[in-house]
């Protein structure tokens, strides 16, 4: 029986007739959020006690509103109704009369947490036409969340139906032109209604801005500029960076444009400080993921120099002095004074991450790698393991040639190849040759990558080397680790070369000692290159480019700005935070891993080898040696690892994203010539190629974008980038990363020569030679403290074959297409889920006995060690 939705407030008599709309007159719904007087922008709020609510299960709204309900009423916010069909005499649509919100609905079962609805009643008769846009006005001085309009009963049509999801400032703010919201239909530019050209075209100049001026809070502006915001050089020269993007030596793919003023002393850098993002990428905390990432900001602020004090003032041991001690973090907890504690406690970050006593300890969540065994991370076994089933598990490549050659510049470095020999390794058998021509040799060669940054690196706190690991493939299908090389620049110089020392596997005496402490040197190197490269570069830096071009050139009734943009959400917000806290001159990670102030320098040299097309999965497995083109295989590629958890589910993962995408672009272009034609796909992607990542514009192996073949990729490599790629090597950080030992990020001295003290204590205790080469005490505080932030899931997240709103587009065919790919998912969790009981597969789950979960598609919120949210948020 059909029921009249309770409402209060002003009530139009034409809200009971028959129908749902009086004669002339067109009834609406607008769903919106109010502003929150919180702002996570303002840390310091944290420690006054003004917090009123916790991550829960959806959203609780924190704080108090600067407006009741009540305000949204009166004159305070008008919609006008934009013809779709109907046009004024210049060709624009015809625009309705200012329509003022009405009466507040305080039951609608479809309402969200912290939600509203209001009515609304447009004068609309049909020789205005169907509506297909509306412009809103906001008279009020507060901003608020709109989330959607739904008009009912619209003549000839039925009910209509516009997804918003932006902030609406005061309207005198926007002198340009008013903010307009389309209805959730999908055309390409040559089909959109003609009365709506003008709408379209007028929101993306809008968008697009002039590139003058600072940015305002208030602003949506999208462009471009490269990263000269992460240094200071007004502080001091320590905190000089160089300037990433914009030249040949530090290449890098661009970031947002904020406008900000020049520091004093170097007018081509930024003044560090609050990061503009356009307005709607940052969504004003009205989402439970939103506290991860600032989370991550009260760290920086508060958290990290409350630990930095009580080790500065010796206040609590500075080392640890055994395995236990590591493993107490999270089985008994961290003693610290009491007025630390209560200094940090009232952090809604120190109460959601850590676990008190009320008093003097901080304990920390217990890691899954020990969660069933507490030392099978030392077993050689899981070492290899982890580089195919880890949290950085697309690094280790099929080994074509012995020994490992390096790419390095002879004429710069010298004679930088490998010094292993083949009668060093326990080929179980094997002949090199025989393991060569058979595909059983691996390496995981962080060689070139490090050697010409170690010199300056050494010159600091940190001791490190360029490491090289070789691997053979066991008969069970499992990896061996069989030699590692530790090499350091020539004392000599450059031009000398390299300085190496293979070290092999043992397991007795100090030999055993030495290569357990061979393997961290190397696991130093892997979670570095985690961080600033996997993690950091290739998801997080390189999607930005294509976001910002996405937004300045794809019109929001576009095809495939629909099909992109649940993948951005976020991005340009966390990553505005991580130049703040996480990647400056002095942030967390230069405190915490091993490269120090040359972290960020070290990812624009990798970005000079970064290719685009190499993202695809098929494409980058290929070119790593460890698989082969096969047809007769599934997704036609043979694994030459057979059971390597990341490659073969990722495959999976990978093949249902394109499915999707195949059917959903086949709805809009029917050939070649229709992508060829379309003038917003070809700027879009003119511009994300040739401004966003300008510094390898000139690149041959860019997709000219001519064929629908080459716009499914791109769009495949972009979902698969945001989505499935960032689970992979994010979500495994602190599930493996938390217990220091299995990850160290740092090493602080090289291996004892014979004749030390240092050499002596590695003989009497390897515990203690372990624990004083690898991350201190205090950095182990400050990286726990991040990556557990970075590996936790928001309660509110949205993951792959989901979509927040189940209207985001009204086309029926897309919507069945889109439900295809959910249902293809979760038949792929089932799968993978299977594969981790098979026995057989003993890299599934490994001595540690945690199985690979990365890549199944769903999760739960926290720490869960699987999921794969749309987009990159955290």
């Amino acid at each position: 029986m059909f029921q009249v939705p309770k409402v209060s407030g002003i009530l139009n008599p034409g809200i009971l007739n028959p129908g749902g709309h009086s004669q002339n007159r067109i009834k609406g719904t607008v769903v919106l959020m109010r502003k929150n007087v919180l702002d996570f922008n303002s840390v310091a709020d944290f420690t006054k006690g003004n917090v009123g609510g916790v991550i829960g299960t959806g959203l609780d709204v924190i704080g108090s509103t600067v407006d009741g309900l009540t305000a949204f009423l009166g004159r305070s916010v008008s919609l006008q109704l934009i013809s779709a069909t109907k046009s004024d005499e210049s060709g624009k649509g015809k625009v309705g009369k200012d329509t003022f919100i009405e009466g507040i609905i305080t039951s609608l079962p479809t309402l969200g947490a912290g939600e509203s609805a209001f009515y609304v009643h447009f004068e609309w008769d049909q020789s205005m036409g169907i509506p297909g846009a509306f412009y809103v006005k906001n008279f009020m001085q507060v901003e608020f969340f709109l989330k959607s309009l739904t008009l009912e009963d619209v003549p000839n049509h039925g009910t209509i139906r516009f997804v918003c999801n932006s902030w609406i400032y005061n309207t005198n703010l926007y002198k340009k032109s008013l903010r307009i919201f389309f209805a959730n239909h999908t055309y390409v530019p040559s089909e959109t209604p003609k009365p709506l050209v003008h709408y379209r075209e007028e929101e993306l100049i809008n968008l697009r801005g002039d590139g003058t001026g600072e940015r305002k809070e208030h602003e949506r502006i999208y462009d471009y500029d490269v990263y000269n915001d992460l240094g200071n050089p007004d502080l001091n020269e320590n905190f000089v960076r160089p300037i990433l993007g914009g030249s040949s030596t530090h290449p890098y793919p661009r970031r947002g444009r904020t406008g900000r003023y020049p520091t004093r002393k170097d007018s081509n850098c930024e003044k560090p400080g609050e990061v503009y993002v356009p307005r709607d990428e940052n969504f004003g905390h009205l989402k439970s993921s939103d506290f991860l990432a600032y989370g991550i900001k009260s760290l920086s602020q508060f958290v990290l120099p409350a630990f930095e004090s009580v080790f500065s003032l010796n206040l609590t041991p500075n080392e640890f002095d055994s395995f236990q001690d590591v493993r107490d973090l999270c089985e008994g907890g961290i003693k610290l004074p009491t007025q630390v504690i209560s200094s940090i406690a009232p952090l809604p970050v120190i109460k959601e991450l850590f676990r008190t006593d009320g008093e003097q300890v901080l304990k920390f969540p217990t890691p899954h790698v020990i969660q069933v065994n507490k030392s099978a991370w030392m077993t050689d076994e899981e070492f290899a393991r982890e580089m195919i089933a880890g949290v950085n598990p697309n690094v280790i490549r099929g080994l074509k040639e012995f020994p490992p050659k390096s790419n390095l510049d002879p004429a710069t470095y010298g004679d930088q190849n490998s010094k292993i020999t083949a009668e060093a390794l326990d080929l179980e058998g094997s002949t090199v040759d025989e393991a060569l021509a058979n595909n059983r040799l691996f390496v995981l060669d962080y060689h070139d990558i490090f050697m010409p940054f170690i010199r300056g690196i050494n010159q600091t706190y940190a001791k490190a080397y360029a490491t090289r690991t070789i691997l053979f493939l066991k008969e069970n299908g499992t990896l061996k680790p069989v030699a590692i090389e530790l090499s350091l620049p020539h004392p000599a110089g450059d031009q000398s070369g390299a300085v190496s020392q293979v070290i092999l596997p043992a397991k007795e005496g100090v030999e055993s000692t030495i290569w357990l402490l061979a393997k961290a040197y190397v696991v130093v190197n892997d979670s570095c290159y985690h961080q600033l490269m996997s993690h950091w570069l290739n998801t997080h830096a390189v999607m930005e480019p294509f976001i910002i071009a996405t937004h300045r050139h794809l019109s929001a009734l576009h095809p495939i700005y629909k099909l992109l943009t649940p993948h951005y959400r976020d991005t340009m917000n966390i990553n505005a935070l991580a130049r703040q806290s996480l990647i400056n001159a002095d942030g967390i990670i230069e405190k915490s891993f091993l490269p120090s102030k040359y972290s960020v320098e070290m990812s624009s040299a990798v970005y000079k080898n970064w290719v685009f097309t190499d993202q695809a999965l098929p494409a980058e497995l290929i070119k790593r040696g460890v698989a082969v083109k096969d047809s007769s295989a599934p997704h036609g590629l043979r694994l030459l690892i057979e059971d390597y958890p990341y490659a073969v589910d990722g495959l999976e993962i990978w093949a249902v994203i394109k499915s999707w995408v195949q059917e959903y672009v086949s709805l809009y272009y029917a050939k070649d010539d229709d992508v060829k034609s379309d003038p917003e796909l070809q700027h879009w992607w003119k511009e994300a190629v040739e401004k966003g990542h300008a510094d390898l514009k000139d690149k041959p192996w860019w997709p000219k974008l001519q064929t629908l073949e080459e716009l499914v990729e791109i769009c495949t490599i972009i979902i698969w980038t945001g989505s499935a790629l960032h689970a992979a090597v994010n979500f495994g950080q602190y599930p493996y990363g938390g217990f220091i030992l299995n990850r160290p990020t740092s090493s602080r001295r090289l291996l004892p020569e014979k004749g030390t003290p240092e050499y002596e204590e590695m003989v009497n205790s390897h515990q203690k030679a372990y624990l004083r080469t690898i991350t201190s005490k205090f950095q182990t505080m400050i990286d726990l403290s991040v990556i557990e932030i970075l590996s936790r899931h928001a309660s509110d997240e949205v993951y792959l074959g989901q979509r927040e709103n189940p209207h985001w587009t009204s086309d029926s065919k897309a919507l069945q297409a889109f439900q295809k790919f959910g249902n293809k998912l979760k038949d792929i969790e089932e799968k993978l889920a299977s594969k981790n009981k098979d026995e057989k597969l003993r890299n599934r789950f490994g001595p540690v006995e945690l199985p690979y979960t990365l890549l199944h598609p769903t999760s739960e919120e926290g720490l869960t060690f699987r999921g794969i949210p749309n987009s990159i948020s955290i």
